[in-house]
């Protein structure tokens, strides 16, 4: 089965300060709440580090390799979703959030190709 990787870094960059900007801004224009506004915030900002350290084209300190990053993004996309439906009650007000956010991380590094090479002409 052939992967599709049809995003190069520079895109993956600008789409990861656009998830950090969605994490930020959640709570207040989908009034989201209580503990799920706190990891809203908690996650801006990891992705915010983790992306200015990265070691691509938009990031800025360039001290995270490019493939730590996507690793974290493999194992937070499909926590994000897992953690909206196994704790509903600690999630309420974000769960349809998290699930989408969830999805959204993934779909990002499913469709990423973090630095290959053979890759980079499909972007």
């Amino acid at each position: 089965m052939r992967k599709l990787k049809f995003l190069n870094d520079t895109i993956h960059g600008a789409l990861d300060y656009s998830v950090v900007a969605m994490f930020a801004f959640a709570p207040l224009s989908l009034g989201i709440n209580g503990p799920s506004a706190a990891i809203c915030y908690a996650l801006a900002l990891i992705h915010l580090l983790m992306t200015v350290f990265t070691d691509m084209p938009l990031g800025l300190r360039k001290v995270v390799p490019l493939q730590l990053h996507g690793t974290v993004e493999l194992l937070v996309g499909p926590a994000l979703i897992l953690a909206a439906w196994v704790f509903p009650d600690l999630l309420q007000s974000g769960q349809l959030f998290f699930t989408l956010m969830g999805g959204v991380i993934f779909f990002v590094w499913a469709s990423s190709n973090y630095g290959d090479k053979k890759f980079a002409a499909l972007a």
